[in-house]
């Protein structure tokens, strides 16, 4: 089952069971889909919801972070329930090891020598990773690699 569908029949489920932080999340997902094939101007395919389903769980992590500095553990808790639904949609997140290695094929396709060759490196690798690892991460592994690259072994 694709995930537009999924959701969809995840929604009427979570609407019998009467479970309304689910069928809220689910509700919130759907018009950001909607939302994003609207902006997009077609129907977005997997790939593309998958990175719609992801950004809207950064942005839950992102204020996640802010409720905690507030002190506000209604929402945190809330954030938290919604955070595992969104989390339920999305492939197996890379591990930090998988990400490393990934970076150094895409350093050995782009050539890279040191931490000049970033933007070619992360421009290869992204893609690949997508809805599957968060960005900061990736970055900061890459540049990881790339400095040893550099550095005499």
């Amino acid at each position: 089952m694709d995930l537009r569908s999924r959701l969809e029949q995840d929604m009427k489920e979570a609407l019998r069971a009467g479970d309304r932080v689910r069928l809220a999340t689910i509700r919130m997902l759907r018009a950001a889909v909607q939302n994003a094939d609207i902006a997009a101007g077609r129907r977005l395919d997997e790939q593309g919801i998958i990175e719609v389903l992801a950004r809207e769980l950064k942005l839950r992590r992102e204020a996640l972070d802010e409720y905690r500095r507030a002190g506000r553990a209604e929402q945190v808790a809330q954030l938290e329930q919604e955070i595992q639904v969104v989390q339920g949609y999305l492939p197996e997140p890379l591990s930090e090891a998988e990400i490393a290695e990934l970076a150094r094929q895409a350093a050995a396709e782009a050539g890279a020598k040191g931490p000049q060759d970033m933007g070619r490196v992360m421009g290869l690798l992204m893609p690949r990773v997508k809805g599957r690892a968060d960005g900061s991460v990736v970055s900061r592994i890459v540049r990881e690699e790339l400095a040893r690259l550099q550095s005499p072994s």
